[in-house]
């Protein structure tokens, strides 16, 4: 399993980033990388990136995660990047629901932003996303409705950012849209709070 940490400074906004990949051993596209090495090093934004290629090691990847990351308190920003729609992701030719999802963060993601890239459609039902969050207790659900041949990191960068500054998720959404409102809409950036 693939774990980098990105950026030792002490900090007290953190992201996770966990990529569903085809072949760990593999891996060739180092996009996502590169991008959370620029948070890093340009927004102080401190970063674990994981990645997973089964849904052994998406399970091994968010136990770890939970029970024995130092630094799991501090992370503001759970950012999964895989393929799927909707109310699924999909791992290797398994497809994980959302409720699955929240019954593996049962009530451990209080304070915290569940943020999808671009490569999921995230467009759910009001009783989808509201049991998401009432399992986890995570403050927001968040993604795009359309996907793009560009992954989301520019307008996520923004969000990113933003998020750094402020923690009510109103004002993060309308900052968002006041400074990138054209990005916003041609990706149908959502959360769901």
């Amino acid at each position: 399993m693939n774990d980098i940490t990105i950026n030792d400074e002490i900090d007290d906004f953190k992201l996770f980033c966990l990529e569903g990949v085809e072949d760990i051993e593999e891996q060739k596209d180092f996009q996502l990388l590169d991008f959370l090495e620029h948070l890093a090093k340009n927004f102080q934004i401190t970063n674990v990136y994981k990645t997973c290629d089964s849904i052994e090691s998406f399970e091994e990847s968010i136990s770890n995660l939970l029970h024995f990351d130092r630094d799991f308190r501090d992370y503001k920003i759970i950012y999964l990047v895989f393929e799927g729609d909707n109310n699924v992701i999909q791992i290797d030719d398994y497809y994980y629901s959302l409720e699955e999802i929240a019954e593996i963060f049962e009530g451990k993601l209080t304070d915290k932003i569940v943020h999808f890239a671009n490569t999921k459609k995230l467009e759910l039902e009001d009783e989808t996303f509201q049991y998401f969050l009432d399992v986890t207790g995570a403050k927001a659900l968040s993604g795009y409705v359309n996907s793009s041949p560009l992954l989301s990191t520019v307008l996520d960068q923004y969000f990113f950012c933003l998020a750094k500054e402020t923690d009510d998720v109103v004002e993060l959404v309308h900052l968002l849209f006041d400074k990138h409102a054209t990005m916003c809409t041609k990706l149908g950036f959502r959360l769901y709070h």
